[in-house]
C-alpha cells in the first residue's frame, strides 16, 4: 500500500517528487504496538509527534468513575498532535484500539517539515481538518440520536478510509467493538446493540465478519444529515458515494 501519510497530504497539496522522498524515509522506523496498550498516556511529558501508519488509533480520556470516553479516532496517516511536544504534559491518553505501526517523530524534524512550503501548508490543512472534526463530533454527541449519531460516524469512516485507499465505494473493515461504540457516543453497550440492530433493520447497513457495508451511501448519509465539507476532502480526494 501506498503511504498513507501521503495520500493524506495530497487530498490537500500537490507534492513534489522530492517532498514525497522527505515524507516516505520520515516513516522508514516504526514500532509495532499492540491493541489496547497505550501509545502515550495522560501525565507523560510529550517530545515526539506520532504517526499512525497502520491500525487505529484513538484519543480518551478517563473520567474519576473509571469510564472511558473516546474523543478522537486515529487513521492511517494520521498525526496524533502534530504540536503536541509544546506541551509539558498529556492531557489525554492516546491509546491502540487495534494493533498499530506508529513512527515516533522528534519535533525537531516536524520544524523541519516546516520549511518546505507545500508540505507546511498540507500539515496546517491536517491540523484544521482535525479541528473541524472535533467540532462535529461535539455536535454529533450533543445533538444527534443515538441511531443518527452512529450512521454520521460509519459515514466519516468511509470517506475518510476511502482517502487513504482502506475502503471501497460502500464498505470497509469494522474493528470497533461494542464497548469502543459506547466509548464513542457516550451510550451504555445495551443501547449501542439496539441502535446497531434499528439500522440495521432499516436497511442502512449490513455488518458481518467485522465488515461494514452501506448499501446506499447517499441514503445513510440523508438519513443522519451527513455533509462532508468538515473533512475538507477537495477534488484531488474526492470520496466515492456510490
Amino acid at each position: 500500500m501506498s503511504n498513507p501519510l501521503i495520500r493524506k497530504l495530497e487530498a490537500a497539496e500537490a507534492l513534489t517528487v522530492e517532498d514525497r522522498a522527505v515524507l516516505n524515509a520520515l516513516c522508514t522506523a516504526s514500532r509495532q504496538v499492540e491493541a489496547k496498550r497505550d501509545i502515550i498516556a495522560q501525565g507523560d511529558t510529550p517530545s515526539d509527534v506520532h504517526l499512525v501508519l497502520d491500525g487505529i488509533a484513538c484519543r480518551y480520556k478517563i473520567l474519576a468513575n473509571g469510564a472511558r470516553q473516546i474523543v478522537a479516532v486515529l487513521l492511517p496517516g494520521d498525526f496524533c498532535d502534530l504540536h503536541i511536544a509544546l506541551l509539558g504534559e498529556m492531557d489525554h491518553t492516546i491509546g491502540a484500539l487495534t494493533p498499530c505501526r506508529i513512527v515516533d517523530i522528534p519535533a525537531a524534524t516536524i520544524r523541519d517539515l516546516s520549511h518546505r512550503p507545500r508540505i507546511a501548508r498540507a500539515l496546517w490543512w491536517a491540523t484544521l481538518v482535525d479541528e473541524g472534526t472535533l467540532r462535529e463530533w461535539l455536535i454529533n454527541n450533543g445533538r444527534r440520536e443515538a441511531p443518527q449519531r452512529m450512521a454520521h460516524f460509519f459515514c466519516e469512516m468511509l470517506l475518510r478510509l476511502q482517502a487513504v485507499s482502506l475502503a471501497d465505494d460502500k464498505s470497509y473493515d469494522m474493528p470497533f467493538r461494542q464497548y469502543d461504540l459506547a466509548d464513542l457516543f457516550a451510550l451504555t453497550s445495551v443501547h449501542v446493540n439496539r441502535t446497531l440492530r434499528q439500522l440495521r433493520e432499516a436497511d442502512l447497513i449490513v455488518l458481518e465478519r467485522r465488515q461494514l457495508t452501506i448499501p446506499d451511501v447517499a441514503r445513510l448519509m440523508a438519513f443522519c444529515d451527513f455533509d462532508p465539507a468538515y473533512l475538507h476532502l477537495g477534488s484531488q480526494q474526492a470520496p466515492t458515494v456510490g
